[in-house]
């Protein structure tokens, strides 16, 4: 496996209380007929880790960026539309990094990244991408949130503005929450904190207009279920967690109404769901060897969950893999 210093960025010990961490027993979730499915697409992206991905409404296609390919970070645009992956050459382009995060901003009809890692720096840039133009346009807010890796950042289930939270700054975990506004960052001061941490599981939970975050690396336990419901952050008591997880994708899935993810930061290829109040393991009649870092996004335009790359135990990956659920 790749240290963490060059994947994402992330030297600091996550301490985690072993005794806390516990895997599921609950049945696995009946209904539809669910598996994984390696898609024969070429060309694709080189392999790598830590590359965010996400659904552009506006261009209609799932956007990746950059990432860590194990020798240098990168800083290449790529849209998959379905069928194929196509690189884009923007006449502007972030620098390189990796473990940065990326989210689509409802009010502002573009996808906003900030953060990452690109090998010495810490990064606190953001910058928007025009699914309509095809362009990156770095912004100036006049409030900069500090540089970290491995930040989370979701939509806000009430307004549609983009928010994050955490990232790790080279010192410390973070726990602050920032609002996008369309030009500027604003910090939020909910009545609940979400404890510190980075590389959690996150996704938007449409089906209960909540967003939902797993685990992650931090300095003080991190394996714990929070919510977000656009004002407050709430800890949820699952009767069953996935195992420790971190730089592990999620993706909210409108075929099944619920929160998907592929686990493998533990080691295991399990597919887990959350409905809303509780993990369930999926059973699915096939699926990928255990990766981790990886890049899944569900596209509302061809109805697919599609995870891209990673690295198992073997090295870093180059394939496309569709998450099948039929009613």
């Amino acid at each position: 496996m790749l240290n963490r210093i060059a994947r994402g960025g992330s030297c600091a010990a996550a301490v985690v209380v072993l005794s806390l961490i516990f895997v599921s027993t609950k049945p696995v979730s009946a209904g539809p007929t669910e598996f994984w499915t390696r898609l024969g697409v070429n060309p694709h992206p080189s392999a790598r880790v830590n590359a965010p991905m996400v659904y552009d409404s506006i261009g209609k296609n799932l956007v990746l960026f950059g990432g860590y390919d194990g020798f240098n970070y990168l800083n290449d645009t790529w849209i998959f539309n379905g069928k194929t992956w196509i690189q884009l050459n923007p006449p502007v382009s972030p620098p390189p990094r990796s473990a940065s995060a990326m989210a689509f901003d409802f009010k502002t009809k573009q996808v906003v990244m900030f953060g990452g890692f690109n090998g010495s720096q810490y990064m606190g840039d953001t910058w928007l991408w025009d699914g309509a133009a095809q362009t990156w346009t770095q912004a100036t807010p006049a409030t900069n949130p500090t540089p970290v890796t491995l930040p989370m950042l979701f939509s806000d289930p009430l307004n549609g503005h983009v928010e994050m939270v955490g990232g790790y700054d080279g010192f410390l975990y973070q726990n602050i929450t920032w609002k996008w506004t369309g030009s500027d960052w604003k910090k939020l001061f909910p009545q609940n904190g979400i404890w510190a941490r980075g590389a959690a599981v996150v996704a938007n939970d449409f089906a209960h207009r909540k967003v939902v975050i797993f685990g992650g690396l931090a300095d003080v336990n991190p394996v714990n279920t929070w919510t977000w419901n656009g004002v407050t952050w709430t800890e949820e008591s699952p009767s069953s967690q996935p195992p420790w997880s971190f730089y592990t994708p999620a993706a909210y899935d409108p075929r099944i109404g619920e929160v998907v993810m592929f686990s493998g930061s533990s080691g295991l290829n399990n597919t887990w769901a959350w409905d809303g109040s509780d993990w369930l393991t999926l059973s699915p009649s096939h699926s990928p060897i255990a990766r981790d870092s990886q890049s899944l996004a569900y596209d509302y335009q061809t109805h697919q969950m599609i995870m891209f790359g990673g690295e198992d135990s073997n090295g870093l990956l180059d394939s496309t893999w569709e998450w099948v659920a039929i009613q």
